[in-house]
């Protein structure tokens, strides 16, 4: 399809109206509406100013309007948020996607501005670290293979509900993750082995059923795997991915103490071999998401006692 994002911006004086919608953008964003939902985009074309013609043709028109239904459907929900320059900013809920859809209007109530994107909420709550004190996800020690603040240590800083994820394996005696030839999910040591709750907790979303991938090979479909969201009292959303097919115990809705059981480690989703990734973020929704820095109460590192610490690539680690 064109472009979905694609930006259209005509005519914008430097303008700041107040918060409260105004009657010429109620009537004329309800008419881009009904006509897009009918696919009438000649009407649509017809609300443009004539700037906004010349600048964008009515074949240009049809075919961005024609993408966009493509992409996310009809729009089944609008709600006016604020005025942003000279545009009413609307949170537009589509079939498929969700997305801010802004309109500008010159003095003449015609469009002289179209601007589409992801809607992304600007109230989310902030949150740097767990104020929950937290045990790690499992028993016995395990080695971080990513972890930290650099790109170099951790490869999830490029990803924003991900920035401060670790990935989480066990090895031997000789840095290795598998007994054998690692061409099997049994062969690595972490498959199978339990994943606890690091605290009091509610379960807030539960994905089972995803298969495991053979080693080396990548589930492109559901990204995460078998997941398990669980929420804390400071409202933080610990996120872990990757559980092993059908090995989830916990239920969604349910509450969870420190140390219970969740599920098996496996090796579905964007994995290519068994392993736990764990993160936190500020909201449920990974797409909205802001990641926070993980803190232990109290873990060995390396053999040594680390109190509040959060730890980086290469690191043995295992509870008190």
């Amino acid at each position: 399809m064109k472009k979905s994002s694609l930006i259209l911006l005509i005519l914008i004086p430097l303008i700041s109206f107040g918060q409260t919608e105004k009657e010429s953008s109620k009537k004329v964003s309800a008419e881009f509406e009904e006509y897009f939902n009918s696919g009438e985009y000649q009407k649509i074309f017809d609300l443009f100013s004539p700037i906004m013609k010349s600048a964008l043709p009515i074949e240009k028109t049809t075919n961005f309007l024609e993408g966009l239904k493509k992409q996310a459907g009809n729009i089944e929900n609008r709600e006016f948020i604020k005025y942003e320059l000279t545009y009413a900013s609307y949170k537009t809920n589509f079939e498929r996607a969700l997305f801010a859809v802004n309109i500008s209007l010159d003095n003449n109530a015609e469009i002289n501005g179209l601007f589409v994107k992801p809607f992304k909420e600007n109230n989310l709550p902030k949150l740097l670290r767990n104020k929950t004190e937290l045990i790690l996800p499992f028993n016995g020690e395990w080695t971080v293979f990513w972890g930290g603040d650099t790109k170099e240590l951790n490869y999830h800083v490029d990803y924003q509900a991900q920035k401060n994820a670790i990935d989480i394996v066990i090895t031997d005696q000789f840095g290795k993750t598998f007994k054998t030839d690692g061409k099997t999910n049994e062969d690595y040591y972490a498959f199978g082995k339990e994943l606890i709750a690091p605290c009091d907790a509610e379960v807030v979303l539960v994905v089972d059923g995803v298969k495991d991938n053979t080693p080396g090979e990548l589930n492109p479909i559901y990204i995460p795997g078998n997941t398990v969201i669980l929420k804390t009292a400071h409202n933080e959303y610990l996120f872990f991915a990757h559980f092993k097919q059908n090995s989830i115990v916990v239920q969604q809705g349910k509450k969870v103490n420190q140390g219970e059981l969740l599920g098996l480690c496996g090796n579905s989703g964007n994995s290519s071999e068994a392993h736990l990734h764990f993160h936190i973020q500020n909201v449920e929704n990974m797409t909205d998401a802001t990641g926070a820095k993980c803190y232990f109460d109290e873990i060995i590192v390396n053999g040594e006692l680390k109190k509040d610490y959060s730890p980086i690539k290469g690191e043995k680690i295992k509870n008190k």
